[in-house]
């Protein structure tokens, strides 16, 4: 049984991936991990820095058992997250992932310094709709928007903080997936995740924004399966 890893994106939580459930094989098991302060962790406080986030996330999924074969696959902020988690997990003596899926982010040698957490709350909606994937309706209520613009405050200023402290290379392969329309992050912007594994590193383009993932996440799916020699996913029945 493989277990694919899924890390969200700034803002994110663990629904953003509730949607690749009915595109999974059954010898493939999808783990979401769950940031605190949203969703089902909305009563715990947010975490804006890496070390910590990393530290909590790497308990867990240890408490739960890893073990090989895993992926750890992560959208945008959550790709640094599972490289960081890679580098924990190595820490502790246990072993790699199989393979790591860094999506629409650059290499943690190129640190993506910011100032949008900074902003009032006008500049981090501008920001939100510069990259898309936050519903309209979301912005338009208050209450609404209120939540939301927390969780990405927090988030922005987790990632526009975070320096990647020197570690040996991965050993573990590399699948970067970009989207060819998306202002963050290029195919060469993505070739820079060679410098942080002794494995091969491949770059996948999909039509898309920064959001590629949730129009093409059956392409997405299929595409690590293929990696991982699994059976393509247009196998299976189509999504609802």
């Amino acid at each position: 049984m493989h277990r694919l890893i899924c890390f969200p994106h700034a803002g994110g939580s663990a629904s953003a991936f509730r949607p690749w459930r009915a595109v999974m094989p059954p010898n493939v098991a999808l783990h979401v991990l769950q940031y605190p302060g949203r969703e089902s962790r909305f009563g715990e406080p947010l975490i804006d820095r890496m070390p910590d986030l990393v530290r909590l996330l790497t308990d867990e999924l240890m408490s739960q058992g890893l073990r090989q074969p895993y992926v750890l696959l992560g959208h945008s902020l959550g790709a640094a997250v599972a490289y960081e988690v890679a580098q924990e997990l190595r820490r502790r003596g246990r072993p790699g992932p199989d393979l790591l899926v860094p999506c629409a982010r650059q290499s943690p040698t190129e640190p993506r310094r910011g100032e949008v957490h900074r902003g009032d709350d006008d500049v981090l909606i501008a920001e939100l709709r510069r990259l898309g994937g936050t519903p309209s309706e979301v912005l338009a209520d208050p209450d609404l928007r209120r939540a939301v613009l927390n969780v990405v405050r927090n988030d922005y200023r987790l990632s526009e903080t975070y320096v990647a402290r020197p570690a040996p290379p991965l050993e573990c392969p590399i699948m970067v997936l970009v989207g060819d329309a998306d202002p963050e992050c290029s195919a060469a912007d993505g070739a820079g995740w060679a410098t942080v594994t002794t494995g091969h590193t491949t770059v996948s383009t999909f039509s898309g924004d920064h959001f590629f993932l949730t129009p093409r996440r059956r392409e997405v799916v299929a595409a690590v399966l293929s990696r991982l020699g699994l059976p393509a996913v247009n196998a299976w029945p189509s999504t609802p």
